[in-house]
């Protein structure tokens, strides 16, 4: 199930002082788009963003759980849940989306 759009239409407005963002339906989901990369998913009424060993320590002590799948429910590890206090808090938001994108830009350098 996608995320309704009020939900969207919030996370758009939490992040409307950092870059454009575009946003494409997929697979029931939502992809965050920044500089042509996603760095973050919708998915329900959940967002959740990119991370790899520089950012994923944050998530796991804010006590993030992975994106999963809906219908295998298999783990997709390289993507965690936002801590609602984050959402909540506008420029916290954005640091967190640009530590996301910046791994983007990084794997597409390699």
């Amino acid at each position: 199930m996608a995320a309704s759009t009020d939900y969207l239409d919030f996370i758009l407005d939490q992040l409307s002082n950092w870059k454009p963002i575009l946003t494409k339906r997929m697979f029931g989901c939502i992809g965050l788009y920044a500089d042509g990369l996603m760095f973050g998913i919708i998915a329900k009424e959940t967002i959740y963003f990119k991370v790899d060993d520089s950012n994923k320590n944050k998530y796991l002590e804010a006590g993030s759980e992975t994106l999963k799948l809906f219908k295998s429910n298999s783990v997709v590890a390289s993507f965690y849940e936002v801590p609602v206090e984050i959402i909540e808090d506008a420029n916290q938001f954005v640091v967190w989306a640009e530590a996301s994108l910046e791994i983007q830009k990084r794997k597409n350098e390699v």
